[in-house]
C-alpha cells in the first residue's frame, strides 16, 4: 500500500492536477477567453499641449502596461484630438468613433460605465460577425500550401484523419499495460484514486501523440504560414480541448465504471455528457474566434462574434448550474449529515457558481473597452478557474488524505500524536487550497474596483493577506489540540448493575489522560481568544480596552468566588499529586464510586446503583483510591469441626495454581490464592482465612470465581462445610422410655365452664 502511494504521488497527482487545471481553465475562460483578439498594436495619441502632466504619464503607463506601443503627436490645425483611453486601450477592438465614453468619478463608476459600453459595442457588433464568412474566403484565397499536388482542403483533412487515428490506435496498444490496473482493488477513496490516475496517464499518452502527430504532418504537409496552416492548427488546438475535457470526465466521474469513480456526482454519466456538449461548442467558438483574429478585415466582426458565442456559453454554464443544483448540494454535503456552516455552503454553491458566471461574462463585456482589456479577460476566466477547482481540490486533497491515514491505521497502530498530526495535515492541506483561493482572488480583483497602483489597494491587499494567515495558523492549533486532546480522551465508564455479568475492564487511562481533557477547554479558549485579538489587531480594532476589560472581570471573579478558586486550586494539586483518574473507584469519605468526569471545578462519580455524585474538589478533604496498582483480597471459609485441615489446604493450593494457569484468569493475578491458616474455631466451624494478590479492577471478579471453584473442590474431596444444625445425642432405649413418660405425664387441660351468673 505504501508502494502504491509512494508511486502515485510522485507521478499520478501531479499529472491529474495539471489536466484538471487545463480542462477548468477552459471552462471558466467560456466567453473571457474569447475577449482576446490580435490587431494594430500601437496607438498614436495627439495631444493638444496643455495636458496635465501627471494625467498624460498615468495614460502612457497604462497603455504600455497592455503591451501597446504609444506614439505621441502633437495636433495639427484643426485636428481632433485622441479619443479618451478608455476607447484607444483596447487591443485590436476599437470602439467605433462616435460612441461617447462617461466620465466617471469614482473607480466602481468605472467599472459600471465600462460595462455599458463594453455590452452596447458587441451588441452593435453582432451584426458585423456576418462577414466572417466573406473574410476567410478571401483568406482561403491567398492560401501557398496546396498550390501544386494535394489541395489544401485535402492536406487538412489527411493531417487531422492522420493524427486522430495514431491517437487511437496510440491508445489502444497501450491499454493492454494498464488494463489489470483501471479496476480498484478495493472501494478506497486511495484506490480508486491510483486507477483513475492510471487511466488518466494512459489518456494523456494518446492526447501527446495527437498534438505530436498533428505537429508533425503539418510542418510535412503544411510548410507554409497561410491560412491552411492556421486552420489546421486552430482544430488540432480544438480537438486537444476536446480530448482534454473527455480525459478530465473520464478521470473524475469514471463514466461506464462506477467502481473507480472518484468525485461522487449523481448522475455521473449525464454530467459527462453535459460536459462533452459544453467542449463541443467552446471548441467551436475557439477556432472562429482564432481564425478571424487572423482574417478579420473588420475588429467588429470578431467583437461581434465573441459577444454572441460569449452569451450562449454563459447561457448554457447558467442552465448547467441550475440543472446540476440539487447534485452540487448533495456533492458538498455527502451523506446528508454535516455542520450547519456546511449545509449552508453546500446549499449556496449552485447560487456562487451562476453568480461567478454571470460575473465573469460582464467582465468580458468591459474588457472590450477597457484599458488593457485583454488582460482582464484573462484574469475573468482565471476566477472562474478558481472558483471551480477551489471546492473539487480542497475536498478531493482532503479526501484523499483521510483515505490514506485510514490505510496506514489499518496496517499498524497509530499513537495520539501520530493520530494529531494526521489530523492537523488533512486540515492544513484543505485550508491551505482554500486561503490560496482567496489570495488569489483578492490579487486578481483589487486592482478592478480599486487602483492597483493607489497605496490604499497595496495596504488593503496586505492586510487581508495577514488577517487570513493568522486565522489560518490559528485554525491549524486549535485542529492540532482538538485532535490530541480528544486522542487521550478517556472511554466513558459506567459502572452499574447492568455491568456487573459483563467481562470486567482493568482499562484505567494514563495520567496524561485524565489531565488532558480537564486543560482541553482552558487551552483551546485561550487559542480562539489570542487569535481573535491578534485578528481585530491587525483588522485595525484597538484591543487595549478589550485586555483591560478582560483584566478586571478576572479580578472580579477572583475576590467574589472564593469558593470557586478553592474548588480549582484543590483540584489542580489533586491532578498534580495524581490522587485519581477516570475509571478509578475512588471513596471520599461521604461518597464513593467510579471517576467518570473531570472537569475543572469538580469530579463526577458513579455509583454501583446509577447514581452520578458531582463532588467540589473545595469539598473532599480526603480520598481514597481503590483502584490503583493492586489490591489484596482476604476472605474466610467457614469448616465443619471435623473437617481434615491439611486436605483442605492441599485442595486449595491445587485450585490457586489452576486459576494461575488459566489463559483468561492468570494474568489477572499478582499472587496466586493460598491458605493462610485457621484464623478462629468456633462452636460449630472452624474458620479458614484465604487471600491473593490482583489487579483492582479484577478482584471481585477473581474472588467469585474462586469460591465457585473451592465449593466444588472441597464438596469433591469430602471437606464439609460447617453447618448451622445441631445435634443431639444419646442412648436409644433411654431416649424411648423418657418420651414415653413425658407423653404420660402430661394432663389434659381443663375444660371451662360457664358460670351461672
Amino acid at each position: 500500500m505504501r508502494y502504491l502511494f509512494a508511486s502515485s504521488r510522485g507521478h499520478a497527482l501531479p499529472a491529474a492536477l495539471v489536466l484538471l487545471a487545463f480542462l477548468l481553465m477552459l471552462l471558466g475562460s467560456g466567453s473571457a477567453a474569447f475577449a482576446q483578439a490580435s490587431g494594430d498594436n500601437s496607438v498614436t495619441l495627439i495631444l493638444r499641449g496643455d495636458e496635465a502632466p501627471e494625467a498624460l504619464r498615468k495614460t502612457i503607463t497604462t497603455l504600455e502596461a497592455g503591451g501597446r506601443k504609444v506614439i505621441l503627436r502633437m495636433a495639427g490645425p484643426g485636428e481632433a484630438v485622441s479619443t479618451p483611453p478608455a476607447a484607444a486601450a483596447a487591443p485590436g477592438k476599437p470602439m467605433p468613433a462616435a460612441t461617447p465614453v462617461a466620465v466617471a468619478e469614482t473607480r466602481l463608476e468605472e467599472v459600471a460605465n465600462h460595462f455599458v459600453e463594453g455590452f452596447d459595442y458587441g451588441n452593435a457588433s453582432i451584426p458585423s460577425a456576418t462577414r466572417i464568412p466573406s473574410d476567410w474566403a478571401r483568406a482561403w484565397a491567398a492560401n501557398q500550401n496546396g498550390a501544386t499536388g494535394l489541395s489544401a482542403g485535402a492536406r487538412i483533412l489527411l493531417v487531422l484523419f492522420a493524427a486522430v487515428a495514431f491517437a487511437v490506435i496510440l491508445w489502444k496498444m497501450t491499454r493492454g499495460l494498464v488494463a489489470r490496473r483501471l479496476v480498484p482493488r478495493d472501494d478506497t477513496l486511495f484506490e480508486r484514486f491510483v486507477a483513475s490516475s492510471i487511466g488518466l496517464l494512459h489518456d494523456f499518452v494518446a492526447l501527446a501523440g495527437l498534438w505530436l502527430a498533428g505537429r508533425t504532418l503539418v510542418r510535412w504537409l503544411l510548410p507554409q504560414p497561410d491560412f491552411a496552416q492556421q486552420i489546421t492548427i486552430a482544430e488540432l488546438y480544438g480537438l486537444g480541448m476536446l480530448w482534454s475535457f473527455a480525459m478530465a470526465g473520464r478521470f473524475l466521474l469514471a463514466p461506464g465504471h462506477p467502481v473507480r469513480r472518484i468525485l461522487p456526482l449523481p448522475r455521473a454519466e449525464r454530467h459527462f455528457a453535459l460536459v462533452m456538449i459544453y467542449a463541443f461548442f467552446g471548441h467551436i467558438a475557439l477556432v472562429v474566434n482564432a481564425l478571424g483574429e487572423r482574417s478579420a478585415s473588420d475588429p467588429a466582426s470578431i467583437a461581434g462574434w465573441i459577444a454572441f458565442s460569449s452569451l450562449l456559453l454563459t447561457t448554457y454554464k447558467i442552465w448547467w448550474f441550475w440543472y446540476a443544483r440539487h447534485d452540487l448540494v448533495s456533492l458538498a454535503q455527502p451523506g446528508g449529515q454535516a455542520s450547519s456552516l456546511r449545509r449552508w455552503v453546500a446549499a449556496a454553491t449552485p447560487w456562487l457558481l451562476i453568480a461567478s458566471a454571470v460575473l465573469i461574462w460582464a467582465v468580458g463585456r468591459s474588457a472590450a473597452v477597457m484599458p488593457n482589456g485583454a488582460h482582464w479577460a484573462l484574469k475573468a476566466g482565471t476566477t472562474q478557474f478558481i472558483v471551480v477547482l477551489a471546492p473539487i481540490l480542497a475536498s478531493g486533497l482532503g479526501a484523499l488524505i483521510r483515505s490514506w491515514l485510514n490505510c496506514r491505521s489499518a496496517e499498524r497502530e497509530q499513537t495520539p500524536l501520530s493520530r494529531a498530526v494526521g489530523k492537523t495535515l488533512q486540515s492544513s492541506v484543505v485550508g491551505f487550497v482554500w486561503l490560496c483561493a482567496l489570495y488569489l482572488l483578492v490579487r486578481l480583483w483589487s486592482g478592478f474596483v480599486m487602483d492597483a497602483d493607489a497605496p490604499d489597494t497595496v495596504s488593503f491587499g496586505q492586510r487581508v493577506l495577514s488577517v487570513a494567515t493568522l486565522a489560518f495558523m490559528g485554525w491549524i492549533a486549535l485542529t492540532f489540540l482538538r485532535a490530541f486532546f480528544d486522542a487521550y480522551a478517556p472511554r466513558a465508564v459506567h459502572a452499574g448493575p447492568a455491568d456487573e455479568d459483563a467481562p470486567p475492564d482493568d482499562h484505567v487511562p494514563s495520567r496524561l489522560g485524565t489531565v488532558l481533557p480537564v486543560l482541553r477547554g482552558v487551552v483551546l479558549g485561550a487559542v480562539i481568544g489570542l487569535t481573535s485579538l491578534v485578528v481585530l489587531s491587525r483588522l485595525g480594532v484597538d484591543i487595549g480596552p478589550l485586555l483591560a476589560g478582560f483584566g478586571i472581570l478576572g479580578l472580579a471573579v477572583s475576590f467574589g468566588s472564593q469558593a470557586l478558586v478553592r474548588d480549582i486550586v484543590s483540584g489542580f494539586f489533586f491532578m498534580v499529586e495524581d490522587a485519581f483518574r477516570v475509571g478509578e473507584y475512588v471513596d471520599t469519605g461521604r461518597l464513593k464510586g467510579t471517576v467518570e468526569k473531570i472537569s475543572l471545578r469538580s469530579v463526577q462519580l458513579r455509583h454501583q446503583s446509577g447514581q452520578i455524585h458531582t463532588v467540589p474538589f473545595g469539598q473532599i478533604p480526603s480520598l481514597t483510591n481503590a483502584s490503583r496498582d493492586w489490591a489484596t483480597v482476604k476472605f474466610n471459609v467457614r469448616l465443619d469441626r471435623s473437617a481434615d485441615i491439611e486436605k483442605a489446604r492441599k485442595t486449595i493450593k491445587k485450585i490457586g495454581l489452576a486459576m494461575l494457569e488459566d489463559p483468561e484468569l492468570g494474568p489477572n493475578f499478582i499472587a496466586q490464592l493460598k491458605m493462610q491458616g485457621v484464623a478462629e474455631i468456633a462452636d460449630t466451624a472452624i474458620v479458614i482465612r484465604l487471600k491473593f494478590t490482583a489487579k483492582p479492577a479484577q478482584a471481585s471478579a477473581l474472588q467469585r470465581e474462586a469460591l465457585k471453584r473451592m465449593y466444588q473442590a472441597l464438596n469433591d474431596a469430602g471437606v464439609a462445610f460447617a453447618s448451622n444444625a445441631v445435634t443431639v445425642r444419646g442412648g436409644e432405649g433411654q431416649a424411648s422410655a423418657g418420651a414415653a413418660a413425658s407423653i404420660t405425664t402430661i394432663k389434659p387441660p381443663t375444660p371451662l365452664v360457664p358460670s351461672a351468673g
